[in-house]
C-alpha cells in the first residue's frame, strides 16, 4: 500500500510517521520517503484505511490518497 502524508518537513517527522505506522498491528515494512511525501507499507493482515489515516492524523500529519 502506498499513502500520500502532507505536512512533513523533516527527518524527524519521517520517524514519527513510521513510528505510527509500525504499531498498528497488520503493517509491516514500513518505508516514509520525505521527498515524495509518501508511505509505503505491507500488510500481513487486512488493515483499514481509516486505521491508518487515524495513526498518521494523530502523529499529526494530513494523509491523501491511497493507492494499492
Amino acid at each position: 500500500m502506498r499513502v500520500s502524508v502532507k505536512g512533513m518537513s523533516c527527518q524527524h517527522c519521517v520517524n514519527s510517521v513510521t513510528k505510527a505506522l509500525e504499531q498498528l498491528e497488520g503493517v509491516k515494512n514500513v518505508e516514509v520517503s520525505l521527498e515524495k511525501g509518501e508511505a509505503k507499507y505491507d500488510q500481513d493482515k487486512p488493515v483499514d484505511k481509516d486505521t491508518v489515516r487515524k495513526a498518521v492524523q494523530d502523529a499529526g500529519y494530513d494523509v491523501g490518497e491511497f493507492e494499492e
